[in-house]
């Protein structure tokens, strides 16, 4: 096997959560481009099926399935759906996300469960039913857990609810990969950006006074590229990786320095 040979796909089925817009589209465009069938996760379904259509005709199969992370339910039935239709899993990029930026002495409780619920407790529930397949069919996997450098380091954003949630991301990714790395052959792993232009972050990026607060913050200077996040997420997903576990891996110019 050459060296890039290791970054192949082929023959994988990955499913990727909060697939329907941003950052999430593109990992499973990247996934699929590497030779994984795609299994597509998310509340829009219309968008989901845009996705889905772009992945059919790069000649990859695809299926979308309705979900909402925040719900046991819908996780475990996301999975049951890419055991059913494309067989095993192998690769869990966990993405769905949101966000809130607000002063913590004005955050209403609904607006920080919220958040935690989606990224922190959604993304353990997804990894909860997809560790549970592997296992079942013994042949290991690996989860790209998308963290945030705000998980690692502070800055002058007040979204106390959202950088909590990725913090704990980062903890559950170390435990996960305690648990079952050894045992069962999965590899749990965080990729950490800083302000990638996404739903999310195109309101904060969208004005000069944001940009200048990223910036500052940045040393190399500038906003990151999506397709600058591709080699790291093909890295632990994929057989190069194949020695990485309970790590988090920051691609954000440098931001957690500070």
């Amino acid at each position: 096997m050459s060296v890039l040979d290791q970054f192949r796909l082929d023959g994988k089925v990955a499913i990727v959560t909060g697939a329907s817009s941003g950052l999430g589209v593109g990992f499973a465009e990247a996934l699929a481009d590497a030779g994984a069938d795609v299994v597509l996760g998310a509340r829009r379904v219309d968008r989901l099926h845009e996705v889905k259509g772009k992945i059919t005709a790069a000649g990859r199969r695809c299926v979308a399935v309705r979900t909402d992370v925040s719900q046991v339910a819908d996780c475990e039935a996301l999975v049951a759906a890419a055991v059913e239709q494309l067989g095993d899993v192998h690769i869990l990029v966990n993405n769905a996300g949101v966000g809130h930026a607000a002063p913590a002495h004005k955050e209403k409780p609904e607006d920080f469960a919220r958040v935690v619920g989606v990224n922190l407790v959604g993304a353990y529930y997804m990894a909860q039913a997809f560790g549970r397949a592997c296992i079942k069919a013994k042949h290991g996997g690996s989860v790209v857990n998308i963290s945030s450098a705000l998980g690692i380091s502070g800055g002058d954003i007040p979204q106390v609810a959202y950088s909590s949630s990725k913090a704990g991301m980062n903890g559950m990714t170390r435990d996960l990969a305690m648990q079952w790395s050894a045992r069962y052959g999965i590899r749990v792993n965080s990729l950490a950006p800083s302000f990638f232009s996404s739903e999310l972050t195109d309101p904060l990026l969208a004005s000069e006074v944001g940009v200048g607060k990223v910036l500052a913050r940045t040393p190399l200077g500038r906003i990151g590229e999506t397709h600058e996040l591709y080699g790291a997420l093909l890295l632990l997903a994929s057989d190069a990786g194949s020695y990485i576990t309970g790590v988090t891996l920051p691609v954000d110019g440098g931001w957690s320095l500070h």
